[in-house]
């Protein structure tokens, strides 16, 4: 009798252990997937610079009444990205300016903590309306190592006013990481879209194959069956 109650306490015991231990696995689980919705929840209250519409997907855009509308989603450290702008930055820029295409810029950050350096400062530098000039000019001083401290807020600052910026408000923009929440919106909204790999163009919601990135009469070709002269 003494032994069958022995064994029933010790029975008590493991179960008692193993809901413990039950109850430790469940609750990293819900902590795990509060912290990724977290991470992944629109910032609805980010300060967003002055030429994004949140109906865009928080890109950076340019002229919104043009009928041919062209997304692209970059990584500012992206060597695909840089290699693209190398081929088509002038056409682009040229459209652009021409105001032929309603271009929204998506500055992505999946590559890592430089890549959010970066694309904030590109906001912080559309304020000033030179996002063109930055966008050209990160990638022309991309490093060759990703996240390898090339990039920081001294950096940033002094590239922007070899673009001639000027302001103070640009240095203070990046300097106090103005933007950073706006970066994971930017990010958070590629990510519903499916977006997963960089550099992706769209015209007018139809992604263009990659094989025409780095083909300038391909690529010129797409954006002429889409009505732009």
């Amino acid at each position: 009798m003494a032994k069958k109650e022995k064994k029933s306490k010790l029975e008590a015991k493991d179960n008692g252990t193993r809901n413990i231990v039950i109850g430790m696995i469940i609750l990293v689980i819900v902590v795990g997937a509060i912290t990724a919705i977290t991470k992944n929840r629109t910032n609805s209250h980010a300060t967003a610079p002055s030429a994004v519409a949140t109906s865009d997907g928080y890109g950076i855009e340019f002229n919104k009444s043009a009928p041919v509308k062209v997304d692209f989603y970059e990584d500012f450290q992206c060597p695909h990205c840089r290699d693209f702008e190398a081929v088509n930055n002038t056409y682009i820029n040229g459209l652009v300016t021409a105001g032929k295409i309603h271009a929204v810029y998506h500055p992505m950050s999946f590559i890592g903590p430089e890549s959010i350096l970066t694309a904030a400062a590109s906001a912080c530098a559309s304020d000033q309306g030179k996002f063109l000039e930055m966008h050209k000019a990160l990638y022309q001083n991309q490093p060759a190592t990703e996240n390898d401290g090339t990039w920081t807020n001294t950096k940033l600052v002094q590239l922007g006013q070899s673009l001639g910026i000027t302001s103070s408000a640009y240095d203070n923009c990046v300097n106090k990481g103005q933007y950073i929440n706006w970066v994971n919106n930017v990010e958070n909204y590629a990510g519903s879209q499916n977006i997963n790999s960089t550099p992706t163009v769209l015209i007018n919601g139809k992604t263009l194959p990659q094989a025409d990135y780095l083909d300038p009469v391909a690529f010129q070709a797409a954006f002429k069956a889409a009505g732009v002269k």
